[in-house]
């Protein structure tokens, strides 16, 4: 499995790629291979007054393939200029990879309502799973939230044809995760079951086909609005990753955060994993 690992040589990324259980998850999901994939902002230039961009790029970049290196992984670097997350996408595809990774520092207020950040550009155009890794805010040398990326998963599903896609990603996950919480959230407004349909039931299914492979699993049925519900679980079960599907979007939708996997990009406390929908369908 090849991994898109982003960074745009902050500390963010630097806590990301120098953690040591983080790479051990990826390693224990099949990861073999990762791409760092560093983008230059069109806006930025080599001759800009006071900055070295180009040797403090290399020396990253080198520490950062030596500590990957060191944890038995292949490493490949990219260095290319343009739109962060559409580069990133573009490198995605060409060299066949199955996960995009990303630190991320998560919600501010602003953030909260209009799209900046590559990451939840990525959130709303990736073409392969997307893994939000949750760094600290404020901190000078910041750490990752949450380690032992997918040892303590929850995953939320509506029970849509996208849901189900997120769900298979424990084909693979499961090799690192020991427990995972099943949440479905019903809405008057959005009813996701055929009437009469249980959706306890249905959950219970899906824990089944975990259990099987030796997970503890525990299922919930919330009502009310499904952001607001699956980030209420968040904090009751303080899961390591939070897993989901995310259905695409309208063009409104990429000027404003409208859909709930965005929504629990810029609030969840932790890690967050999107599925997109397959693009052959």
């Amino acid at each position: 499995m090849i991994a898109i690992c982003a960074t745009d040589l902050s500390a963010a990324s630097e806590a990301t790629i120098e953690s040591e259980t983080c790479l051990e998850c990826l390693g224990r999901i099949g990861v073999e291979e990762i791409h760092l994939v560093t983008v230059i902002p069109s806006n930025v230039h080599a001759g800009m007054p006071g900055i070295d961009f180009a040797a403090r790029r290399e020396q990253a970049l080198d520490r950062y393939r030596s500590v990957i290196e060191d944890a038995d992984f292949d490493v490949e670097a990219h260095v290319v200029r343009g739109t962060p997350h559409r580069r990133i996408n573009g490198i995605a595809e060409a060299v066949g990879a199955s996960l995009t990774v990303i630190g991320s520092r998560g919600k501010s207020p602003l953030e909260n309502r209009v799209i900046g950040s590559t990451a939840r550009n990525l959130a709303r155009t990736t073409i392969v799973p997307l893994l939000v890794n949750r760094i600290e805010r404020g901190a000078d040398e910041p750490a990752v939230v949450r380690e032992h990326l997918f040892r303590r998963m929850l995953f939320a599903t509506d029970f849509s044809e996208n849901a189900e896609r997120a769900f298979e990603a424990f084909s693979y996950l499961r090799h690192a995760t020991q427990e995972a919480t099943l949440v479905h959230v019903e809405t008057p407004k959005d009813p996701a079951l055929p009437e009469g349909a249980d959706p306890e039931a249905r959950l219970a299914e899906l824990a089944t086909k975990l259990e099987d492979w030796e997970i503890e699993t525990r299922t919930a049925v919330h009502q009310g609005d499904p952001a607001d519900e699956i980030l209420a679980a968040e904090v009751e079960y303080e899961p390591t990753t939070i897993l989901v599907g995310s259905r695409g979007h309208s063009r409104l939708r990429r000027l404003l955060l409208g859909s709930v996997s965005e929504d629990i990009v810029a609030r969840a406390d932790g890690n967050v994993m999107l599925v997109p929908p397959d693009r052959t369908a």
